[in-house]
């Protein structure tokens, strides 16, 4: 009897091997070969389960997003049944941004992402998708006039908080402070 592969099982054994190449040595290192390499399969195998780097790319955010959803309803999970709308932010927020050694892996994958959409427009749809939901999130929540406009800054910082976070520019208790300080200037105090 033939073995049964569980196809998505290798998938993800393949995207981490691409998610470890890329938070190791950056994007440019990733290649079919490269990742099948710290996969311990074979180059032949990982063209099977993605024909492109643009597809094994897609699939190691899709893992990236799925274990920060895990994170954030963890965490929101944790605030009780009713928080208010400056605890959930602060939780959401400090959730997804790189201040653990797990969140900091993540986020080396998702600033290389990101870093690969910036050259690769045709790689940046589900991201897009995706912000646009999270800022619709955001806004629903902020106690301001220009809600969407008030998300996309919001959202903007956290991105830079960690960008600075994965470059050692700020420390975690700085990133911290830096959103308690544009949640005072949304929320007062």
């Amino acid at each position: 009897m033939p073995k049964k592969v569980d196809r998505t099982e290798r998938r993800t054994r393949i995207a981490d091997a691409l998610m470890r190449v890329a938070a190791e040595q950056g994007l440019e290192a990733v290649s079919l070969r490269h990742v099948a390499a710290e996969a311990g399969v074979s180059a032949g195998m990982v063209q099977h389960y993605f024909r492109t780097k643009d597809e094994m790319m897609t699939f190691a955010m899709e893992v990236v997003r799925e274990r920060n959803q895990v994170r954030v309803t963890e965490a929101v999970s944790a605030l009780g049944d009713a928080p208010q709308p400056r605890d959930l932010l602060r939780t959401i927020i400090t959730t997804l941004l790189p201040l653990e050694e797990e969140s900091r892996a993540d986020g080396r994958v998702a600033l290389a992402f990101l870093a690969y959409t910036a050259v690769r427009p045709s790689a940046s749809a589900a991201l897009r998708d995706e912000t646009a939901q999270l800022t619709g999130f955001i806004g629903s929540l902020l106690p301001v006039p220009e809600k969407e406009v008030a998300a996309r800054g919001l959202l903007a910082q956290m991105e830079g908080l960690g960008v600075y976070l994965l470059g050692g520019q700020y420390t975690p208790g700085e990133a911290r402070a830096a959103l308690e300080a544009q949640l005072d200037l949304i929320f007062g105090r």
